[in-house]
């Protein structure tokens, strides 16, 4: 009895301290959020920045294929955000640039890979829009087998917690660039959750604070 009880009670530790690794948010909106946004009619989501690190190091670590892993990651996220939003289309005021004409523009013009290097009203104007959705993904993972991981976080299934995920999303407006909107969100990261899983967990807690929500 007293095993048992001592199980439930580890058990309890662990789902608490999930949950509140899951609730650490932080949001801030600027002053002339609501008056900006009032005049959007079309929105870009951008490549995530994604960043992916391990508290000990694999073995085999191999730097190029972990950045590649990092590109790869940048685009699923950036199209699982596109696909999220389509899914809840009618709920926004807004409509959402497809992320291939974002990405083929943003190619074009010689920005894909080096978004960091413009501002976000010179985004913005190559793309056509009224706003630029941009964020960052930040991963540790806590287990050994690196390359495995960040694989399965890209393929999907199931699995337990293998480290602690940090996203950022901003809405920047298209005409000047500044800051209107910024999510900040913590949350675990399992070895087998998807690009899908990920951004659907961070869009529910998203939701009530979203810009554009009708």
């Amino acid at each position: 009895m007293k095993k048992y009880l001592f199980m439930l009670t580890v058990i309890l530790g662990i789902a608490l301290t999930s949950n509140a690794q899951e609730s650490a948010k932080q949001v801030f909106e600027s002053p002339k959020l609501k008056e900006e946004i009032s005049k959007h009619k079309i929105v870009a989501i951008l490549p995530f920045k994604v960043s992916i690190k391990y508290r000990k190091q694999p073995k085999n670590f191999n730097v190029e294929a972990n950045r590649d892993q990092e590109k790869s990651m940048s685009t699923s996220i950036q199209s699982s955000m596109y696909t999220f939003l389509l899914r809840k289309g009618g709920k926004y005021t807004v409509d959402f640039q497809d992320v291939d004409k974002t990405n083929i523009l943003l190619r074009k013009a010689g920005m894909l890979d080096k978004l960091d290097e413009f501002t976000k009203d010179e985004i913005a104007k190559v793309l056509g829009v009224d706003a630029v959705i941009g964020g960052t993904f930040e991963s540790e993972q806590s287990k050994s087998e690196g390359g495995a991981i960040a694989s399965a976080v890209l393929l999907g299934g199931l699995g337990g917690k293998t480290g602690s995920g940090t996203s950022v999303l901003t809405l920047n407006n298209g005409k000047d660039g500044e800051l209107l909107w910024r999510f900040f969100k913590t949350m675990d990261d399992n070895i087998m959750s998807s690009t899908d899983d990920l951004v659907e967990r961070m869009m529910r807690k998203i939701s009530r604070n979203f810009p554009y929500s009708i």
